[in-house]
Formats: C-alpha cells, sequence, structure tokens
C-alpha cells in the first residue's frame, strides 16, 4: 500500500510554524563532520529519510555518530583519510544529492565502492557527474544509461583540473570541489549561472582555504578540515509550500520561522513578489554562516509572469509549488530554460501538467518549462504524483483553491524531505487526511 493524501477544498492557512531544517546543509553537514578532523554538533538536522541515508553511509564507512535527540547529530569525525571500506553498497534511497556528491567523496579513497538508490533514483543521469570527475582521475562505472547503481574504483591518483560547467547544477558543481580534496594541485569549477553554494560556505565553515571570484570557486587539495558547530536552519524549500499556499487562499496569514534565505535559494521569494505574492523578509541575521529570517506571508491577488531566466536556477525545486502560484493567478505565466526539471525526481515538467490539467488548469509543455494559463478556482481531481514529494505537497496546497476534494496518491516519499508535512499544514489550516 502507497500513502495518499486527501485534501479537503478551500480554508486558510494561519499562525507560526517552523519547517524542518535545510535538507542541501543537513546532508552536506554530515558529510563535511565526518571528514573533518574532531567533535561536530549538528543542530536543525533534518530527520527525513535522504539525510539519514547519508548518515548511515558514514556510519558503515567508519565513522562515530551519536543522535543524542531528535534532529542532532554528533560526529566524530576521522579526518580525510580516515574513512573504512564500507561492507556492502551504499543505498542513497531516493537522493540524488547524497549520491552525486558521495561520487566527489568516493573517488578519492582508496577503496572501491558501490552506491545504489531506489526505483526513482535508479533512473536519474549520473554521468553529468562521473564524465568531469575522469577529467580528475576518477574511475566510476554506471549503468548502460548512465543511471545508477555506480561503482567508484578506489585508489586512483586524482589531480585538479580547471571545470567549467554547461549546466548549472550544485550538485555537479559540490561533487568536483569534494574531490579536489583529496587532488594533487587546483580544482576549479566555473558555473554559467549562481546555484546554491552551500558547499563553498561550508568548506570556509570548516576552515579549508577556498577561492571565491563570482562564478568560480577554487581550491588546493591536501588541506584538512576542522570540525565546528553547524546550526542547520529552516529548509526554503519546504517554506515554499507554505508561501504559495498562504499567497493563493483568501484570508490566509502565516509567520514562517527561522528560514534560510541564503541568496543563491530566493528565487521563489523573488518570483511569488514578481506575482505579487505580500512576503515580508523579517530579522535577517546569520546563524552558522548562513543567512536567516522569518517570513510573513498574506494572501495577495497574484498576476501572471514570464519568469526571468536569471531566476531559475535560483527556484529550481521550488518550481512544483510555484506552478500551483501560477495556476491561481491572473493571466498566463511562462517558464523557459528550466531542462533541470526534466531529470528530477520525475520530469517534474510533465507530471504538474498532467496534475494541472486534471484539475481543469489549461497548459502548454515546452521543451523546457511550461506555459500555465491561470484559473479563479480549481476543479477536484486525482494525481498521481508519481512518487516525487514536492509534487506531492505541492497538490496538497492546491486544494486550498479547489472547489472538491484532491485526491494525491503515491505520496510515501513525502518523508524523505519533509517528515510531519501532514501534520504541520493540518495545524496551520489545510484540511488533509493522510490514507
Amino acid at each position: 500500500m502507497t500513502t495518499t493524501f486527501r485534501v479537503e477544498p478551500g480554508g486558510s492557512l494561519r499562525g507560526e510554524l517552523r519547517v524542518p531544517g535545510d535538507k542541501s546543509i543537513s546532508h552536506r553537514s554530515i558529510m563535511f563532520g565526518a571528514l573533518a578532523e574532531g567533535r561536530t554538533r549538528i543542530s536543525g538536522f533534518l530527520d527525513g529519510e535522504d539525510c539519514l541515508a547519508t548518515l548511515a553511509a558514514f556510519q558503515a564507512m567508519g565513522v562515530p555518530i551519536e543522535r543524542p535527540e531528535r534532529n542532532t547529530v554528533i560526529i566524530d569525525g576521522v579526518g580525510l583519510h580516515g574513512l573504512r571500506p564500507p561492507p556492502g553498497p551504499l543505498d542513497m534511497g531516493n537522493s540524488g544529492t547524497a549520491m552525486r556528491l558521495l561520487c566527489g567523496v568516493l573517488a578519492g579513497q582508496p577503496f572501491d565502492s558501490v552506491l545504489i538508490g531506489d526505483a526513482s533514483l535508479s533512473r536519474r543521469p549520473m554521468r553529468r557527474v562521473t564524465e568531469p570527475l575522469a577529467k580528475m582521475g576518477a574511475r566510476i562505472d554506471t549503468g548502460a544509461n548512465g543511471t545508477p547503481p555506480l561503482r567508484i574504483h578506489g585508489g586512483q591518483s586524482l589531480h585538479g583540473h580547471p571545470h567549467t560547467l554547461a549546466v548549472a547544477s550544485a550538485q555537479v558543481k559540490s561533487a568536483l570541489l569534494l574531490a579536489g580534496l583529496w587532488s594533487e594541485g587546483e580544482t576549479c569549477v566555473t558555473e554559467p549561472a549562481p546555484t546554491r553554494d552551500h558547499t563553498e560556505r561550508m568548506l570556509e565553515g570548516f576552515g579549508y582555504d577556498l577561492q571565491r571570484d563570482g562564478r568560480r570557486a577554487c581550491l588546493q587539495g591536501g588541506g584538512r578540515l576542522d570540525a565546528c558547530a553547524v546550526e542547520v536552519p529552516a529548509d526554503i524549500s519546504s517554506a515554499a509550500f507554505f508561501l504559495v499556499g498562504a499567497s493563493i487562499a483568501q484570508g490566509s496569514d502565516l509567520l514562517l520561522r527561522h528560514v534560510g534565505v541564503n541568496p543563491t535559494r530566493t528565487g521563489v521569494i523573488d518570483i511569488l513578489r514578481l506575482m505579487g505574492a505580500s512576503i515580508d523578509v523579517r530579522d535577517r541575521r546569520e546563524i552558522g554562516g548562513e543567512p536567516v529570517a522569518d517570513l510573513h506571508v498574506r494572501w495577495a491577488p497574484l498576476q501572471g509572469i514570464r519568469i526571468p531566466p536569471e531566476l531559475v536556477p535560483l527556484a529550481i525545486d521550488e518550481f512544483p509549488a510555484l506552478f500551483v502560484a501560477a495556476a491561481c493567478a491572473e493571466g498566463e505565466t511562462v517558464l523557459t530554460g528550466a531542462e533541470e526539471l526534466r531529470v528530477k525526481e520525475s520530469d517534474r515538467i510533465q507530471v504538474m501538467a498532467d496534475g494541472l490539467v486534471a484539475l481543469g488548469v489549461r497548459c502548454e509543455v515546452l521543451p523546457d518549462g511550461i506555459r500555465i494559463e491561470g484559473r479563479e478556482t480549481l476543479g477536484p481531481g486525482a494525481i498521481a504524483s508519481h512518487g516525487d514529494h514536492r509534487v506531492s505537497m505541492s497538490f496538497a496546497m492546491a486544494a486550498l483553491r479547489a472547489e472538491g476534494e484532491i485526491v494525491i496518491r503515491d505520496c510515501d516519499n513525502v518523508t524523505t524531505s519533509f517528515p510531519g508535512f501532514a501534520e504541520l499544514a493540518g495545524g496551520a489550516g489545510l484540511g488533509i487526511a493522510v490514507t
């Protein structure tokens, strides 16, 4: 049996809440804590299945990790040369981030390793990481179509390389910088557009010398990481569902606490504001090298827009939710330049389009995006999420503007990024039942 969301139509979102910890930062905090010298304490850790897969992988490679309480992790790092061969394949579950970043880590180890994942992850392209790593001397075998499982040959002599990425990808950039830790000479990565920079910030936070110049990041191999405390802010990608829900539901007034507002991640706020959303960023501060703020969002009538291309990489994970906002806006919204959405946990362009059509929304799928014609209200309907957690949660919020119940099937993977979503959303006013 798979999990189904049944969401009643109408309502509004009100009150204060804090969504779970940032998934991207949680993944990286485990990796850097494991590879550092000394004890790292992580607070605000996301206890979702994706991040727990990363934690389990490093435990399997001999890293002592304690869980004294929920959302807290204590790691006794083994240093850059202290990992041990795992007893078997490392299962990354549904996490593309974990698999791609671990490619960079494992490419520099003296032992062989195998990375596997669930059915969804096993269909995702990995050559975009393995091919540039090969230029550094890594040997990684993929499946016939460039997909997992990945067999990583240890004992390779890595060398620094100047990489210029054709497609903006924080996961590829991070994998290459991580491999650079074990490489002789300098590794540089230049990206065509800004992407999330949590890896760069964390390298600096753990005391590693990193040179940044615009869209170029460089480091020398052979250094060391020093343990430090990490406080994980609330995930803006998880907050995005509530930003959209409160923006489309009349009478909504919601405060989201302690949300990470790293400028490489705030495209969702910028896009919603361009559409007319009322989002107030309050009490900006910096926690552990990451900017944090409280977000106050109230209902406001939205207008369709042509999404600026420079904002696309800054909101790549939030587009399923933004598509729901577009469906509830007056006029037409057009997105282009978002080919990356085709190779996420699902083909998010096609899957979201299919779901919107099921709710009576007119839309046109483009090779690299979508055109959505907004409606005053959405119809009831049944949605196939294709196991994509962001699709499931986006359509749950769509019910706030629906005329009848929305049923969303195959929602098991919501726990990969947002454990407790239904309870938190229900407490804020969404009429959601889980069956």
